[in-house]
């Protein structure tokens, strides 16, 4: 179970009502992610893997950190590494992560915390299970999210964000079955913690068996939905989807020669639900990504390693070298 709940969805602020005469998103796809390990070595199942990137657009990857029961010892984390050209966002559902960058940002996020870490020029970090938790063992689960900038960003300062828990926005579905912890962009007008640099909303959603959420969505956003756990069907015609899968609704940013977006998305639950929902205004520049950075073109990703090993990217710090 998600580390933010409430006792009573009933007092949130609840989402409008939805009109039956506002046009829908269709559901152009529903792919099962990929399983892999990353780091060190902890399962992930790579969300957006199976998906055409031109449908992604600004969304680079996002990786579902387990849902695992660590036992002592097993704990792992990634070791300290480079990035340039985008934003990582990492949120703990449940469980503890420590992150530290060259930059002097971190802290431990757990149980609901998102870090928002804008890596711009360049940034060193790591993220990894406290000693007490690798020693421990316990319950660990996240996604990590990577956000694409505008070429015309990809250079400006790191910055990092502490986003706690208690300052998601949390409303609730218009019939009461559904809970959603906003935590960036704007919903019907509520508007959550996360400052981004490229436009987009990010959310977390837990359906109750039955219910049925029906969420305003931005025409200028492509709209995606990964379902983290359960099983339900999204879409006007009930498409079945289930933990492991990500729909593509269409739209796409009303990009020239795509499909016109509608206004709503829709997700139904067969049983408990646990979905990550997120869309952005699409950038629509080339992309070259390889490993750790996410530059406009090869030339840039060749200057990204030069100033890697040259150290221009920063350094550890000495107290954790």
């Amino acid at each position: 179970m998600p580390a933010v709940t409430v006792d009573d969805l009933l007092t949130l602020p609840r989402l409008p009502k939805p009109d039956a005469a506002t046009p829908e998103r269709k559901v152009l796809a529903v792919e099962t992610a990929p399983s892999g390990f990353e780091g060190e070595g902890f399962p992930v199942r790579r969300a957006l893997a199976a998906i055409k990137p031109e449908y992604l657009d600004p969304f680079v990857m996002m990786d579902q950190m387990g849902e695992v029961d660590y036992a002592a010892g097993e704990p792992k984390g990634t070791p300290w590494h480079p990035h340039r050209g985008f934003e990582t966002v990492t949120y703990m559902i449940d469980g503890v992560m420590d992150h530290l960058d060259s930059n002097g940002g971190g802290g431990s996020i757990t149980n609901g915390d998102t870090q928002w870490m804008t890596a711009g020029g360049g940034i060193l970090h790591k993220e990894a299970p406290p000693e007490w938790l690798v020693q421990k063992g316990g319950l660990f689960h996240g996604i990590q999210l990577w956000v694409n900038l505008p070429g015309a960003k990809k250079m400006i300062a790191p910055k990092y964000q502490d986003i706690g828990r208690s300052s998601v926005v949390l409303l609730s579905s218009d019939d009461g079955g559904a809970l959603v912890r906003l935590i960036a962009g704007d919903v019907a007008g509520h508007v959550g913690p996360g400052s981004t640099q490229t436009p987009i909303t990010l959310l977390h959603a837990t359906l109750s068996p039955g219910a049925r959420l029906t969420l305003p969505w931005r025409k200028d956003f492509n709209a995606l939905v990964y379902a983290l756990s359960g099983r339900g069907s999204v879409g006007s015609d009930r498409r079945p989807f289930q933990s492991g899968q990500l729909a593509v609704f269409d739209g796409f940013g009303n990009r020239p020669g795509l499909a016109t977006a509608g206004e709503t998305i829709t997700i139904t639950a067969r049983d408990t639900l646990d979905a990550i929902v997120l869309g952005g205004e699409p950038i629509g520049e080339p992309v070259a990504h390889y490993g750790p950075f996410v530059m406009n073109t090869r030339a840039e990703l060749v200057q990204a390693f030069e100033d890697y090993q040259a150290g221009r990217l920063g350094m550890i710090p000495a107290e954790h070298a």
